[in-house]
């Protein structure tokens, strides 16, 4: 049997979907229990909307359930070490980095891929962007390679979560 893949959080990361899990599990099955409840005291279930959507929603929390389940159960938590002396970027790193073409500055933390939320400020340490920044020194100008051509970043900053 093939190892299932480990996924990569950071410890604030485990916190959420531990979380998350807990009020599906609690508060949100107890909702859709109750609206089956009242969807089934207004009678016929074959035409009420109600009930159809509670069924529907029913399916969609018990998936993220499974999804959450098999998460957590093959977690890896990156800690940090205690050895970082901020002088080269890592997992769980923010990065403050300066793109050369738009002349705009970009602050990124590099997280796991099932945590990336580029709208939010984080990146997988395995997108392009995230691959190149792992390892690299303040200063330092890295290259990405996308469907565009070549992207230039300077490093500016590594900073303290």
């Amino acid at each position: 049997m093939a190892e299932e893949k480990k996924y990569l959080l950071t410890r604030e990361g485990l916190a959420k979907y531990e979380q998350e899990l807990q009020d599906l599990k609690i508060t949100k099955r107890e909702e859709i229990a109750q609206k089956l409840k009242e969807a089934r005291a207004q009678g016929d279930l074959s035409e009420n909307a109600e009930y159809d959507a509670a069924k529907d929603e029913q399916r969609n929390v018990e998936a993220r359930i499974e999804e959450l389940e098999k998460l957590l159960k093959n977690v890896e938590v990156v800690e940090d070490d205690g050895n970082d002396d901020g002088k080269k970027v890592k997992f769980g790193s923010t990065v403050k980095i300066l793109d050369k073409e738009l002349k705009e500055e970009l602050v990124y933390r590099i997280v796991g891929a099932t945590e990336a939320n580029s709208l939010e400020g984080s990146i997988s340490d395995e997108s392009p962007l995230g691959k190149a920044l792992i390892g690299s020194k303040k200063g330092e100008t890295i290259n990405v390679e996308a469907p565009c051509g070549i992207l230039k970043y300077k490093v500016v900053e590594i900073l303290k979560k």
